[in-house]
């Protein structure tokens, strides 16, 4: 019997899949030619804004500001922006765990950085964050498909801020945005949209400590948020540090509506929901294949990582990269291979554009890929 295939094969975690029905047309309206600061571009900007606040529940009098450089440039803005007065925790548990805390005790060099690591698959010990300090964390962890659970264990009465780097959490999970200082997120992950676009949400303390602290190094004119030492008033107006793609904000505003008119965020995360749980229910029955990450609780259902059981190194490496390979080349999936600085892995985006009945397609596709890889190693 011939397998049915998946109707489509984009299931890489970024630049992910556009939603549904997505289509060239859909950048119609796009103000090509046209100065960003003309009052219809930021009427655009200003749109994209609003339906972010109301999609996801931002609070009023957190400001949502467009930026340059995808989530990187949101969080390095974050980071230099704001780290110094206090020590720092940084939470590592995915490759970009281990970027910030770079950045941090390496480029910033702040002299008081602790780490709190876990092996591959699994969390830290969360509870060990001090709210004296700051804290950077990942919430959803895109190369290792861990993920928080939830902010339970963020103090509600914190001295420090949190800095989350939320960008494969950000329209699938219900971010608690009274634990979270500092959230940034890019476009090209859960919203399908294009990349070089970020965006980073400031919570009143977070502005705070912007407008009442110096850092000691230059600030870089991209990470500028300040204006006569005020929270720029021009970010309100929707006005963005430089000059924005008006294409990809089109893209981006076209994709907050497709949501919007889909079930907002609790679609969202229900076809993420019955993607892991089809997954769940492949692994249960698998000779070969394992989560990454044994506990559910932190697993992540949009980056959802999978590895093999009984193989182990370069033979495990050659072994996922034979069947990603394989399914490439068919046009079944493509860039499903996990991330190159990780362990061997399969990764299986699940954001809320895919369709989980993609996601059941695929998975007798990976059986055979195995079959016909694993002999050859």
């Amino acid at each position: 019997m011939t397998l049915p295939k998946p109707r489509s094969n984009l299931f890489g975690s970024g630049p992910s899949r556009k939603r549904p029905g997505w289509t060239p047309a859909a950048l119609s309206g796009a103000l090509l030619g046209r100065s960003h600061r003309s009052p219809e571009a930021l009427a655009k900007n200003n749109e994209l804004i609003a339906l972010t606040r109301s999609i996801i529940g931002i609070p009023d009098d957190y400001a949502v500001i467009i930026t340059p450089g995808s989530d990187t440039g949101a969080m390095e803005m974050a980071m230099w922006s704001l780290l110094g007065p206090r020590g720092a925790d940084v939470v590592v548990f995915d490759r970009f765990g281990e970027l910030w805390q770079h950045d941090i005790a390496h480029e910033l060099r702040l002299a008081d950085c602790r780490v709190l690591s876990a092996p591959p698959g699994c969390l830290p010990d969360l509870t060990q964050a001090d709210p004296a300090r700051d804290i950077v964390f990942c919430w959803n962890g895109t190369t290792t498909g861990v993920c928080v659970p939830d902010g339970d264990w963020i103090d509600t009465h914190r001295a420090g801020l949190t800095i989350c780097d939320a960008t494969s959490a950000a329209f699938a999970y219900d971010l608690p945005w009274d634990k979270l200082d500092v959230t940034t997120y890019s476009w090209q992950k859960v919203l399908g949209g294009e990349a070089a676009h970020g965006m980073i949400v400031l919570a009143p303390q977070a502005v705070a400590r912007l407008e009442s602290y110096t850092p000691p190094w230059p600030m870089p004119r991209l990470f500028r948020l300040l204006k006569d030492k005020k929270l720029n008033p021009e970010f309100a107006a929707g006005h963005t540090i430089n000059t924005p793609s008006l294409l990809c904000i089109e893209d981006c505003i076209d994709a907050l509506r497709w949501i919007k008119g889909n079930g907002g965020l609790a679609g969202m995360q229900a076809r993420s929901r019955r993607s892991l749980a089809l997954v769940e229910k492949w692994v249960t029955a698998s000779a070969w294949a394992e989560f990454m990450v044994d506990d559910p609780k932190a697993r992540s259902m949009t980056a959802i990582t999978l590895k093999p059981k009984a193989v182990v190194g370069e033979k495990a490496r050659q072994l996922c990269a034979g069947i990603a390979q394989h399914l490439g080349q068919n046009g079944i999936a493509h860039d499903i291979m996990g991330h190159r600085e990780a362990l061997p892995s399969l990764r299986l985006w699940a954001g809320g554009m895919v369709d989980p009945q993609d996601i059941a397609d695929l998975l007798p596709w990976i059986d055979e890929a195995y079959t016909l890889v694993y002999p050859r190693l």
